[in-house]
């Protein structure tokens, strides 16, 4: 078997850069990619003819590249919104809600939103009654402010 591999090292490159490629896939940070790249650049090395040193050499060099330069491009290209996306607690900002503790005048209630419950208070003070659809305006740590809908 050494011996049909040793023929066929191109084979054994194409093997090596599927694992790195299956591996990638449970990782997600392009960084085992760039050895899936490189045993792709070995393997043609080898199917041309390319001793054992040439193929090392193609396999270390192209991924090395592959880390400065394919690396950053595709996580600039497939996380370029990351910075504008709201995530957490502020992702409830504009959403709506549904008063299930009355909210008394300035004071503070409870509003349901998407199965969580949240410690609000009204944006004019005014109390806003149980059942009363409301918007979240804007997050103060655990407290949100609300506007009747």
């Amino acid at each position: 078997m050494i011996e049909y591999f040793a023929s066929n090292m191109w084979q054994l490159w194409v093997i090596i850069a599927v694992i790195c490629l299956i591996l990638e896939l449970m990782n997600g940070d392009f960084f085992i990619m760039c050895f899936a790249i490189g045993g792709v650049c070995s393997s043609l090395s080898a199917a041309v003819g390319g001793n054992i040193y040439v193929q090392l050499a193609v396999f270390a060099i192209t991924s090395v590249l592959s880390l400065f330069f394919v690396r950053p491009a595709a996580l600039r290209y497939l996380h370029k919104n990351e910075d504008s996306r709201v995530s957490n607690a502020d992702a409830l900002i504009g959403q709506t809600g549904r008063v299930s503790e009355t909210i008394v005048a300035d004071g503070f209630g409870r509003v349901a939103i998407d199965g969580d419950d949240w410690k609000a208070l009204s944006v004019d003070g005014q109390p806003i009654e149980k059942d009363t659809r409301v918007r979240v305006v804007s997050r103060e740590s655990i407290i949100i402010t609300v506007e009747r809908v």
